[in-house]
């Protein structure tokens, strides 16, 4: 630990890099199946931003909690927090389409809402919420996904009725978004 001291200088502590690391990739690795599921179609939004929107949640968390603790000031860590769900806001805004009538990709936004509260729980040390928010929105992706697009829970088409009101996606068009 020799280096602890020079590296200090610049604001590298080499005691709390190796535990920020592993937060770090398990919030990026937690990101990745909510990205494949969402990036399957051909131009969406998918396996590079999910895992990155996690990744960088749990690195902010990171550092307000660093800068949180060596002020004494625990208000950081909620406008850490509301800044990166207003910034989450805007993204997740670009996200959603309107057109002829129908509104397409809010579930990819709440998706992206979604990650970032996985990385988030993940730079809190609370691991375990993240995975069970990672499980969650990956099965509701991969099994309500087809439901929905059959129409079969449709308010309009009547539930557990195979319809395709005007409008609505194919499953092939719903995988390119």
């Amino acid at each position: 630990m020799e280096l602890d001291g020079p590296l200090q200088f610049i604001g590298f502590n080499l005691k709390t890099f190796g535990h920020s690391i592993i937060l770090i990739f398990i919030a990026l690795f937690l990101g990745i199946p909510i990205g494949w599921e969402r990036g399957r179609g051909m131009d969406s939004t998918g396996l590079r931003t999910f895992p990155i929107v996690s990744m960088a949640s749990c690195g902010f968390v990171i550092l307000a909690k660093g800068v949180s603790l060596s002020n004494g000031d625990p208000s950081i860590l909620g406008s850490t927090m509301q800044g990166m769900l207003s910034g989450l806001g805007f993204i997740g805004g670009g996200m959603i389409i309107k057109e002829k009538g129908d509104v397409q990709g809010i579930v990819t936004a709440a998706s992206v809402w979604n990650t970032a509260a996985i990385g988030m729980c993940v730079g809190f040390g609370r691991t375990e919420i993240s995975l069970v928010l990672c499980i969650v929105n990956f099965l509701v992706l991969i099994f309500m996904t087809p439901i929905s697009n059959k129409g079969y829970l449709d308010p309009k088409g009547g539930l557990f009725q195979e319809t395709k009101p005007e409008g609505k996606l194919t499953d092939k068009e719903d995988e390119a978004i």
